[in-house]
């Protein structure tokens, strides 16, 4: 069956208000910004909600062909590193690099491609000074007593971003840094500042300092993109004041600077409240995945619309875990039955019904996801091939393990039934692997590995050794035996409470993670 192919890529422009067709600037080529963190302590799942949503319009658009270019910077300089340096008595720049490995390996566990560049402000002084340089001939910065500032009442586009007028704007970067009341305008803000005791500091023609926050952006994205590129992202919180003066800058630097389509998504929210460094209300990314499994938390941040703010709790990151589980040893049980026939050459196509679910599957996800990247809508219509999996591992288990004699005529039938029901599960199963692939939840660990991984976190989730849980199924087993079946049903559910599933197999109960297949709603 020929594969049709994707839809036009739709992306929600921030700076439009509206979604609109991805066209990129230079046919096949996609540059695409990024900003990254600040890295003064470790990372936050917001900061994780941020980078996996664009690790997965990366995988897509490599999906769809294009040649990637993926700028991500770390704002090694900042006046966040250099305070909590000072409370450590530790060097900025080792603190802040300290950090940004420990944030790296945060992105590994989460399968977040690495970008194509990693920037650091630290390292690109001259293009930062040089881009100074370039407002100020051009009538938009000015100096004081060694600070460089950016003068919005010279740049007459100011807010055509954020949609924000000059009277709403906040002074201050954001509330990273006091007001200075030596400025035109309250809302000018630093693009460079000059030396204090004790900081980082770098020479320049307006005497020795180190930069803006906002000025990096402007100078690396053009360092590594060019003035113009397709894609800048960032969580919604960037928008203004981050994104609005970076824009400005790099206008007011080169009038042909130009970002194709603007893309922020939404808040990590604790008690519907944003989850932040600041408010001291965030869970770190190390802080969940010492509880669950890295991919139950990719799988969480992209169960909903990355434009769309999503509520955190260990009850949703549960259901998460658990749908994972499940993929998985639907996966696996896969594995396992067609483990005898590895070496088989498959012959013939999957039946016409199977073929006919995998195409509209597909078809499907190229709709979700070249629709802004509907990612839930991926989420929910996988349940369709993974049933569809299970019910072929029934039949196809149920014809291998059969003990009743066939006649010559019956088992040649057997086999064609046998054949049917491979070349069906391996479409299948290529299918579901495929999609997962490029929504980076397929673990470069064999099937059997995560499933282990997922059943020890479950564990210490409940509190329990798989000696406990043992001992329970023994307990209850003995239970049934003395037909004790109101104690053998509480032991159950104690267990079911607490995270445990129990199933009783013809070989014996088993337990695993409470197991939960993707719903429709």
């Amino acid at each position: 069956m020929e594969r049709k192919e994707a839809p036009d890529l739709v992306l929600y422009n921030s700076m439009t208000k509206q979604k609109e067709v991805f066209k990129p600037l230079v046919p096949g080529k996609v540059g695409m910004y990024v900003c990254g963190v600040t890295p003064y302590d470790f990372s936050h799942i917001g900061h994780a909600r941020a980078y996996v949503t664009f690790d997965i319009l990366h995988r897509y658009l490599k999906h769809l062909g294009y040649d990637v270019k993926y700028v991500r910077n770390f704002t090694d300089i900042d006046d966040k590193i250099i305070r909590r340096a000072n409370e450590s008595g530790e060097d900025p720049l080792s603190l802040s690099d300290r950090f940004a490995q420990e944030f790296t390996a945060d992105m590994a566990l989460l399968q977040c491609l690495p970008p194509t560049d990693e920037p650091r402000v630290s390292t690109h002084i001259e293009h930062i000074l040089k881009l100074i340089d370039e407002i100020i001939e051009n009538g938009c910065g000015y100096t004081l007593d060694g600070d460089v500032y950016f003068s919005v009442d010279n740049f007459p586009n100011y807010g055509c971003l954020s949609g924000r007028k000059l009277d709403d704007n906040r002074a201050g970067g954001g509330g990273r840094v006091s007001i200075d009341t030596r400025k035109k305008n309250p809302a000018d803000f630093a693009l460079w500042k000059a030396a204090k005791p004790g900081e980082p500091k770098w020479k320049s023609k307006w005497g020795s300092g180190r930069p803006g926050w906002h000025i990096e952006c402007s100078a690396m994205s053009a360092c590594y993109l060019g003035n113009s590129f397709d894609i800048h992202g960032g969580g919604k919180d960037l928008i203004f004041p981050h994104h609005e003066n970076e824009l400005a800058q790099s206008r007011a630097a080169c009038s042909e600077s130009n970002v194709n389509c603007w893309m922020h998504n939404g808040f990590v929210n604790r008690d519907n409240e944003k989850m932040s460094k600041s408010l001291q209300n965030f869970f770190t990314i190390r802080d969940v995945i010492e509880k669950y499994h890295p991919l139950a938390l990719r799988l969480f941040l992209m169960d909903t619309h990355y434009r769309s703010d999503v509520n955190f709790s260990d009850k949703l990151l549960e259901i998460s875990s658990n749908t994972l589980f499940y993929i998985y040893q639907t996966l696996h049980d896969c594995e396992v039955a067609m483990l005898p026939f590895e070496e088989d050459e498959l012959s013939g196509q999957a039946p016409e019904k199977i073929q006919q679910l995998i195409e509209k599957f597909h078809v499907s996800f190229l709709a979700s996801m070249s629709d802004d990247l509907h990612t839930k809508t991926v989420l929910n219509n996988l349940s369709d091939p993974l049933k569809a999996i299970n019910n072929n591992l029934t039949d196809f288990n149920k014809l291998l393990h059969g003990k009743k004699k066939l006649q010559k005529q019956q088992q040649k039938k057997q086999e064609e039934q046998k054949e049917q029901l491979r070349n069906a599960l391996c479409a299948l199963k290529k299918e579901v692997n495929d999609v997962l692939s490029i929504l980076g939840l397929m673990s470069c660990s064999a099937c059997s590995e995560v499933l282990r991984q997922l059943k020890d976190k479950a564990l210490e989730r409940a509190g329990l050794t798989e000696e406990n849980v043992i001992d329970i199924i023994n307990e209850r087993a003995l239970a049934r035996k003395n037909k004790e079946y109101a104690k053998s049903d509480q032991l159950r559910a104690d267990l079911l409470a607490k995270g445990i599933a129990l199933m009783d197999e013809p070989s014996g109960t088993i337990w695993r993670p409470r197991e939960e297949q993707p719903d429709n709603n």
